[in-house]
């Protein structure tokens, strides 16, 4: 019953959550971990099983490379060729006449030749027997491992046996697999050996003229795999041609494969030449398999994967595991013992604050203000409120503006009625006399007039604002005795109905002439160019003015958009600046629009007018 109240609390709202939401994360992260440790945990055995495997691969295949070098080298050394070629069917050099120097001679010198090369080749320690024979094996070189050894068994019969023969038949180097050496003693220990025969051909390559055999002892992998511990639960198997061998020990024993291969794995980050298997033993048991080539064709390492190593670091990572699940534990009390007590008294002030600024009561409260979270809310609250009255404020001087700016237009009208009277009286007295220019200036000035006090809406149609245009440059064209004018270019008749403020292009006419052009001192032109541009969801109005005058810096650039006259003009017109009209775009139209300004000093300036397109209704 007591415990009742306190769900319905905040704070025991954020216990409940706390401890629930610590919960949560504790068994996601028991979860996650597990599965990321697992997946990561076999990932590093592979990886490590591929880098002790990749290491016996390279050296193997160096090593192996080097002997197969070795025993092209015998075959196509001219030295040795030479040697087969004249002892091609001779007599056996042991009977040959004594007064035969020459013969003894290549013979010598090919065996010198032979064991010099062989003391270079690196990995020749591995050569437990090179033969090289003519095809009768008469005569023959022959090099053995260890000197002073003796055997009964001759050469000619290894030439009559079928391993022999399948490799000296095959197209290339044939790998049979691991082999009981053939000179072995009868009573003594057999040695395995890796079989390697070619055939040797004359100088032409037309006739085979002997060939070579070399014996390699399978000390070759051995020895690179002693320098490897392997898990006493893994096995290592050797895959030569079409023969399988188990690693047992300091030997290799040859069996008939005791595993089936299930399916191909793809693990990240392993070189291209490993190979991730998932096999089935003969005894049910499913393991993973990594394999990765020595090098020769045929020639692979296999390595299966240890249970019992994978079970070790498992416990290491559950331990860990268990760890990170205690202090995850322990810090969610720890936050439930922390915001029980620092949460009640803080919430309550700034409930209370939302409160009075509810009821208008926008003053700062610094009392809520804290070095802490809730803290961070206070000053925000505080922050509220003043940007609050601010824009209160804002709104009221904008709207201020807005009305002076408005205000000034309508001071700039004047009683047109007297003047247009007035004007229309002169315009008939300078026709009777024959003054035209004063007729056409007087005319020009009465419509422009009558333009400006034709009424008080802020946007009118184009081509009014056009009209107005041409007939204030008429004014100045008289003024400035023809020196100056002045080009339209319209892109299509439609854009005439397009709505612009009023008195929006005849500020900018204005500028060009009296700071463009006038200083200038010469004749000046202006071009009005009017074109559409596409937005996403309509299309703009460009209006863009080019005088060819004395230009602007960006100092100037800067006041003439951002600053008013400083005191009224005599001419009514310059009460209405450019400044003023960028700030009636960017009133209605937002801060995208308005006018820009593009100059280059003693060149030109353009200004262009950015207004939405929008037709007369």
């Amino acid at each position: 019953m007591k415990l009742q109240p306190l769900f319905k609390t905040l704070k025991g709202k954020i216990i409940v959550i706390t401890l629930g939401t610590t919960l949560l994360i504790t068994l996601v992260t028991v979860a996650v971990c597990f599965n990321v440790f697992q997946s990561l945990l076999r990932r590093n055995q592979i990886q490590s099983v591929e880098f002790n495997l990749q290491l016996v691969a390279n050296n193997v295949s160096s090593d192996m490379k080097d002997l197969v070098y070795f025993a092209n080298w015998c075959r196509f050394n001219n030295d040795i060729v030479g040697y087969l070629e004249t002892f091609h069917d001779k007599e056996p050099l042991a009977i040959v006449s004594k007064e035969d120097k020459g013969l003894r001679a290549v013979a010598i010198n090919s065996f010198n030749r032979l064991k010099e090369e062989y003391y270079n080749t690196k990995p020749s320690r591995y050569i437990t027997r090179l033969i090289i024979s003519n095809t009768t094996t008469t005569n023959f070189l022959q090099i053995l491992a260890t000197s002073g050894e003796t055997f009964s068994y001759k050469v000619s019969s290894l030439a009559e046996l079928d391993m022999f023969r399948t490799l000296l038949s095959s197209p290339d180097y044939q790998w049979i697999g691991i082999v009981n050496d053939p000179f072995s003693q009868e009573k003594g220990p057999s040695v395995p050996i890796i079989p390697m025969a070619r055939p040797i051909y004359n100088t032409f390559g037309a006739n085979v003229i002997g060939w070579v055999y070399m014996s390699v002892s399978s000390n070759v992998i051995m020895d690179n795999l002693k320098s490897f511990p392997f898990p006493e639960d893994s096995r290592v198997y050797l895959t030569i041609g079409e023969a399988c061998y188990l690693l047992h020990g300091s030997e290799f024993q040859e069996i008939t494969p005791d595993y089936t291969i299930l399916s191909r794995e793809k693990v990240k980050d392993l070189d291209a030449g490993t190979l991730v298997e998932k096999i089935r033993m003969d005894n049910g048991k499913t393991e993973t398999l990594i394999t990765r080539s020595l090098g020769q064709k045929g020639w692979y390492l296999h390595q299966i994967l240890s249970r019992e190593q994978l079970e070790q670091q498992r416990k290491v990572y559950l331990l860990l595991i268990a760890g990170i699940c205690a202090v995850i534990l322990s810090l969610g009390f720890f936050m439930v013992y922390s915001l029980t007590k620092t949460i009640n008294q803080p919430v309550s002030k700034i409930q209370k604050k939302i409160h009075e600024i509810a009821h208008g009561d926008f003053s700062r409260d610094d009392s809520i203000e804290w070095n802490h979270e809730l803290g961070d809310i206070g000053r925000g609250i505080n922050s509220l409120s003043r940007d609050v009255v601010s824009l209160m404020e804002k709104r009221i001087d904008d709207e201020k503006q807005k009305k002076d700016l408005e205000y000034q237009i309508l001071q700039s009208q004047i009683n047109p009625h007297f003047l247009y009277n007035t004007l229309n009286s002169i315009k008939w007295m300078a026709t009777i006399q024959g003054v035209t220019g004063i007729a056409e200036m007087t005319t020009a000035l009465a419509r422009l007039l009558k333009r400006v006090a034709k009424g008080n809406s802020a946007m009118i149609p184009l081509k009014e604002e056009l009209d107005l245009v041409k007939d204030y440059f008429l004014i100045q064209q008289y003024r400035y005795g023809g020196s100056i004018s002045i080009e339209y270019n319209i892109e299509s008749e439609d854009l005439y109905q397009c709505m612009i403020h009023r008195f929006s292009l005849q500020p900018i006419i204005e500028n060009a002439l009296f700071h463009g052009i006038e200083p200038k001192g010469s004749a000046g032109k202006i071009t009005v160019d009017v074109h559409v541009q596409d937005r996403e969801d309509g299309k703009d109005l460009n209006i863009s003015v080019t005088d060819n005058g004395v230009g602007m810096t960006k100092e100037t650039i800067e006041k003439a958009l951002h600053q008013s006259p400083a005191k009224k003009s005599a001419d009514f017109f310059r009460q209405v600046g450019i400044a003023n009209v960028n700030q009636r775009i960017q009133y209605d139209y937002g801060p995208g629009y308005g006018i820009s300004i593009e100059s280059e000093p003693g060149v030109y300036t353009t200004m262009t007018i950015l207004i939405p397109c929008v037709p007369m209704t």
